[in-house]
């Protein structure tokens, strides 16, 4: 997809720069450079973000917030777990690690439909013809970059798949989209690395010719974007993208797949400090077989990978500056369908979050018995971004202000979901 801005530069356009300091940046890690930067000296006490993004929409009722019994409950069944609810038998290594993460089971919203639910998930703003909003990556990345001078990556990468884009912000705070190997995009660009940089140095005298005629913002974002371009280039922090660096036996723990490869990245990037890491992990789209394909797919995949990232970045001190958030654009219905599959379903779900100094371990809120409403009080996308804002040290009153003058308060105003936060 081709996020545009409405300073009109496109994301397209972006990548094709970056796809060209993709190409001098292998070369650069093919003559020795390796990933040097370790936890303790760049991510002390700075905050980070992992978003573990469930595109299709995930059966949170048989993953989260089962309903053994019940006719809506399917055939899995519950596990204990090490915090203070049950989860699905096909998490196991999960359920070992959910004293660190807690479910919220009160998710209740309005979009049911996959591209709205998508960009309100990622945004906490419903789509408006009239204006674009920023995502989570892009809000974050923009209020945590300031702590990391130091930081030459870009500071919001998504991993896997695209993520939603910067909106009003504008391009600085694009996602950098790479794939769970670390490639911008699969191109030769048929040059030499020193050709390219003569290259991009031209444009570079170009770029400068052109806004010096006063060509408005839209020319000093581009510049800006070629300058962090330029400085990829050379950059040792690329390293952390390089994920087949580690051990077999690293790989193996986090899964040999692309999720497994896009966690094991989030950690690395998290650890050079990256302020925001998106990694995605589709097909949850099951509107048919979901028992077998959750069974035998993709739960052992999701288990696997976010165990081991939960346990890698507690063991090297960094989950309690880092929060994860698990979740998709909705849920799936309580209502099991003909073709053994579970359709829309945005009026009762879950989300899974810890890390960042939230508390873990708890199941927040409840659904009734047989999963088809919330009993008490729900949660929206804006009261789940305005809890990680805040347990980010990200100050709920910040407001910005569109390209249209209009103010726009973070998190949409989202209430904190209280039980999170100490």
């Amino acid at each position: 997809m081709n996020y545009r801005t409405p300073n009109g530069m496109s994301r397209r356009h972006f990548m094709r720069h970056m796809a060209g300091a993709s190409a001098l940046t292998g070369s650069a890690l093919a003559m020795g450079h390796t990933l040097t930067t370790h936890a303790g000296e760049l991510a002390r006490n700075r905050k980070s973000a992992i978003l573990l993004w469930m595109g299709g929409g995930p059966s949170t009722i048989d993953i989260w917030d089962l309903k053994p019994g019940s006719a809506t409950g399917g055939p899995f069944k519950p596990i204990a777990t090490a915090g203070d609810m049950q989860i699905s038998e096909h998490m196991p290594m999960m359920a070992k690690n959910m004293d660190k993460m807690s479910v919220v089971r009160s998710m209740s919203t309005r979009e049911a439909d996959h591209m709205r639910g998508r960009y309100y998930m990622h945004t906490g703003y419903v789509p408006n013809p009239n204006v674009t909003h920023p995502s989570y990556g892009s809000v974050i990345a923009h209020e945590l970059a300031a702590q990391r001078p130091e930081l030459e990556i870009p500071p919001f990468v998504s991993v896997g798949g695209g993520s939603e884009g910067p909106g009003f912000l504008g391009m600085a705070w694009a996602p950098f989209s790479v794939n769970s190997s670390g490639q911008v995009r699969n191109l030769d660009m048929g040059i030499t690395p020193d050709r390219l940089t003569q290259r991009m140095q031209a444009l570079k005298l170009l770029e400068t010719e052109f806004i010096s005629q006063d060509r408005g913002i839209s020319a000093m974002e581009h510049a800006k974007v070629l300058d962090k371009t330029l400085n990829l280039m050379t950059s040792k922090q690329m390293a952390a993208f390089k994920v087949a660096q580690e051990s077999e036996e690293v790989k193996e723990r986090y899964g040999q797949n692309n999720f497994g490869r896009g966690c094991l990245m989030a950690r690395r990037l998290v650890e050079v400090g990256v302020p925001f890491v998106e990694v995605n992990l589709g097909g949850w789209d099951n509107h048919q077989n979901i028992f077998t394909t959750l069974q035998n797919q993709r739960l052992p995949t999701l288990d696997q990978a976010m165990s081991a990232l939960i346990e890698d970045l507690e063991q090297r001190g960094l989950l309690e500056d880092t929060a994860i958030i698990w979740m998709g654009e909705f849920g799936r219905t309580p209502r099991i369908n003909g073709n053994t599959g579970r359709d829309h379903w945005a009026r009762s779900w879950s989300v899974a979050v810890g890390g960042g100094g939230l508390n873990g371990g708890l199941a927040i809120g409840k659904t009734n018995e047989d999963g088809t409403r919330v009993e008490g009080q729900s949660y929206t996308s804006e009261d789940l971004m305005a809890t990680v804002c805040q347990s980010l040290g990200i100050s709920l009153e910040t407001t910005f202000t569109s390209r249209s003058g209009r103010p726009m308060k973070i998190a949409n105003s989202g209430k904190m979901i209280k039980e999170l936060i100490s």
